[in-house]
Formats: structure tokens, sequence, C-alpha cells
């Protein structure tokens, strides 16, 4: 998903899939090395490593009173857009009082039969990486920039077609959303962003009361495979104990960061068996180097000299081409044109990324969206300059699937399959590690007659699916695709055997 000349290679984005697999835009290659992993491994069900009993208390507080303030959050119209006949709404919850933290949300009603539609809520990764950049206005949102960062054209296969979507940029540092409390962007971590964003949606729910009993899922991609999980996680215990109910009925994440050493040897197996190196580099790579070492640092100076020369061999293979679609075109020119190029859904512009950056650092962007209320120091970026350290992030989270599976969610994985940042591979070898047996064997799911990928189904209702010709951002490289995915997610339903 990086669009500019500034590419980290593959290689090193895979030994950093685990905690930095969607810095893109003007990317800060000093933020990943200030991580500080927990490295405890999570076995079973045991789902204690993903959220402190201290914290717990916390969410016991009454929700802030939203009274009023829906409608101050209506977008009558965005710069530059097209008619369209639903809702948009704009604007920010506070999740923390006493450090003024507040998420900035987008959300757009269903263009048909709204009070019918589930509630979708949709988060990106990075750590740091913002879902209005990304999720809205490059993948499933009703809107796409053109090339002159001043317009607007329609998604036709936007998902606001079968549900209700919501977009938040988390955690706070993350695009328009923000802390008073400076030393927040120093303590981000995977709790805290598991503990806002549940106080998120218990307050955005208060704003917005015709959801509260709605269907709810939640969906995302790559390091939102923490996220997601996370939250659903904090879900789940507070309907437990506490009387604010969400409606939570399944998650769907996508290229997802799921399980670190499984992860990381897929992406290995996926750049050698996709020829973007050779299989004596792959093997010298898996042989001499300390996988351990390589996940979580880029520093080649403790491993043996041939794992040295094998990761140089990878970097200098990958280097010249873009990891998020291994078969796409790099962008010539982050250079806005005078007058819009002719744009293409089913052709990925790969300088997209330079297209939103201009719209939403526009003033009446901005102010349409009710977004930079407090006129921050430093321009919206679709990946966090300002967060400066990670403190937690588990080495799995398949403990949690097992915990949904467990408690009767619907759960799904899915995965474009000319992604190398988290392949296809990493997230078979991840859920092979769960052992499940198979409900519905392997076959081809089809859209308009063709394979839009391949699926399998578990006992205890785990979807897997592929995603034909589509890297890492699903809905932009294979939308059509992407919204017959997302449709039978929704429906639980399976994915078509025959045409639809």
């Amino acid at each position: 998903m990086a669009k500019n000349s500034s590419f980290v290679t593959v290689f090193s984005l895979i030994l950093i899939s685990s905690f930095a697999v969607q810095v893109q835009g003007k990317r800060n290659e000093a933020f990943r090395s200030l991580y500080n992993i927990n490295l405890k491994v999570s076995s079973g069900i045991d789902t204690s490593d993903f959220q402190a009993p201290e914290q717990l208390n916390e969410f016991r507080t009454d929700c802030n009173s939203q009274a009023g303030l829906k409608e101050k959050d209506r977008i009558k119209t965005l710069p530059g857009q097209p008619p369209v006949r639903f809702n948009q709404y704009g604007g920010y919850i506070t999740v923390s009082e006493s450090a003024g933290r507040s998420f900035y949300y987008y959300f757009t009603e269903a263009e048909r039969d709204k009070e019918c539609k589930p509630l979708l809520l949709w988060l990106n990764g990075g750590p740091g990486c913002s879902s209005l950049a990304y999720g809205a206005m490059q993948e499933l949102g009703p809107f796409r920039v053109l090339s002159d960062g001043k317009t607007l054209f329609r998604n036709k296969y936007a998902w606001n077609k079968v549900a209700n979507v919501l977009f938040v940029e988390s955690p706070a540092g993350v695009g328009f959303s923000y802390s008073n409390t400076s030393s927040d962007y120093d303590n981000s971590g995977d709790r805290i962003t598991a503990k806002d964003n549940y106080m998120f949606i218990r307050n955005w729910l208060e704003r917005f009361p015709e959801y509260k009993d709605r269907d709810f899922y939640i969906s995302g991609e790559s390091y939102a495979g923490h996220y997601v999980p996370q939250l659903a996680h904090t879900i789940l215990y507070h309907n437990k104990n506490c009387k604010n109910i969400i409606n939570l009925k399944g998650i769907i994440i996508g290229n997802a960061v799921i399980n670190d050493l499984t992860d990381f040897i897929g992406g290995i197996h996926y750049t050698a068996s996709h020829v973007l190196t050779s299989e004596e580099t792959e093997k010298n790579i898996l042989e001499h180097c300390n996988a351990t070492l390589l996940m979580y640092s880029n520093d080649l100076s403790k491993q043996d000299p041939r794992c040295q020369v094998a990761v140089n061999e990878s970097n200098i293979d990958t280097a010249n081409i873009d990891p998020y679609n291994i078969y796409a075109p790099l962008c010539a020119s982050s250079d806005l044109t005078s007058k819009p190029k002719p744009a293409s859904l089913t052709d990925f512009d790969p300088c997209s990324d330079f297209y939103v950056h201009a719209y939403l650092n526009r003033p009446d962007v901005q102010e349409a969206l009710h977004a930079n209320v407090t006129k921050l120091t430093y321009d919206w970026e679709p990946c966090s300059d300002i967060i400066q350290s990670w403190l937690d992030s588990p080495t799995t989270i398949i403990p949690l699937l097992q915990e949904f599976m467990a408690n009767g969610l619907r759960v799904w994985v899915f995965s474009g399959d000319v992604d190398s940042v988290v392949s296809v591979t990493s997230t078979l070898y991840s859920l092979r590690t769960m052992k499940l047996p198979v409900k519905t064997k392997w076959y081809p799911w089809l859209v308009q007659g063709e394979a839009g990928g391949y699926t399998e189904v578990y006992k205890g209702d785990l979807t897997f699916a592929t995603v034909r010709g589509s890297g890492h951002q699903v809905p932009s490289y294979q939308p059509k695709r992407a919204l017959t995915l997302i449709k039978y997610f929704l429906e639980g339903k399976d994915l078509p055997a025959s045409s639809s």
C-alpha cells in the first residue's frame, strides 16, 4: 500500500508485518524501531493477555451525554461530491474526558432500507493508519478521489449498499483523532486501542440510538487483525458483565496479522513460491536466520553471515515492486493533475494515496467533514507521524478467534492472493494452527460465472476465503468481489458456488 519511491522492500515488510504492515504516504522508518513487543505467547483459549483487570473497571462509568450532537454531525455535502440519496455524518466522539482523547469518525448510512440493514464498523491497521484514508476513501466507502485532489467519484461497489458503514480513526494521533495529553502519543498499544475503541462505540451508539439494537459487525484489514478481535473480546466481556449490551454478531478480517511466527514463515514461502526471490535465498533464510530476531528487528548484525547475505539478496530482488500487490504498477508521479484523469473502479490507481492526502488537507473539506476542529499543529496524514511508540502487541490473537467461535460469533478471515505483506500463505498457516475440522471443503466461489476466489468453512462457524487477483486492500483491487464477500458474510450464507 506504499505508493511512493521510499519503498521498504517486500522482505523487510514481511519481517515487521506484526506491527507495521500498513505504513504508507509520508512514511517514518524510525517509527518501527521504537516498538517494545510483548513476546508472551498465548495458548489454548486463555484470553488473559488481552485485557488487564484494572482497566476493565474504567468501563463501568456512564457514557457521555450525546444529546443533540447527531444532527450537528450531519454532512450536507462534500466538496466535489456527486449527488447521493443517503445521509453522511462526521465528527468527534470523546473516549477519555480526563485525557481529552477524541476519535474522529465518518459514517455513511445504507443507500436503501437503512432501517433494515446492519451496522458495520471498519478499522484499518498500521498500527497508526487511518480508516478514513484507506477504508473510506480508497476501498469500500461511497467515493474515491480523482487525480486533481479536488473531485470525488462514486464507488458503485461501496459497502453501504449492504450495510450502514462506520469508519473511525484510531488510536489518538491517527488522522484527525487527537489527545490533549501529549504523553498519550508515547503510550499507544493494543490494550489502550481496544479500550478506546470500546468507549468510542459505546458513546457513538448513544449519539445514534436507533442502532443500539441493530446487528453489529466489526471488520478490518492488516494490523486490524489485532484491533478487530480485541475490540470484539472487550465487547463480549462487557456484554456478560454489564447492563450495556452491544449486539455483536461477528467479525471479518482481511490480510490480517493474527499469528506472528506463521505469518512470518508464510511470507517467506510466498515470496519464493511467487518467484520474487530464489529458492536458494528462501532456503538460506529459513536455515540460517534467527526467526525471532528477524521478525522484530531489521538489525542483521546479530545474525549468521549467511542469513545477512540471504536477506540482502531478497531485499534486492523485491525492491522495485509494490509489496501490497505484487503485480500492480508503481505510482509514476505524486503530482496532482489540473484536470482529473479518467478513473476506473476496476483498475486501481497506484497514486491514490496522494490524491486523498491533498483532498483531506483542504480546509473546505475538513470543514464539511466537521474535522480538525481543534486546528492540529500538523497535517492530516494517512499514517501517523505523531505516535512515537507502541507498547504492547500480543504475538497471536488465535485464542480470541477460538473465544468467538465458542460464543457463537460469526468469524470470517479473507485474503487477497497477490499481497506479499500479509500473504495468503501466511493466513493459511496461521489458521492451520487451530486444527479445525472441515465443515465444507475447499471450493471456488463465483461472481458472474468467474471464480471470485476460493473458500473453506470450518466447524464452529469460521470461514476462510481468498479473493482472486486482489492485493492487501481487497476492496481497492477487486471491488465487485469484495462486495459479494461482505454481502454473504452479513447474510450468514456460504459464498456462492454458482453464479451470483
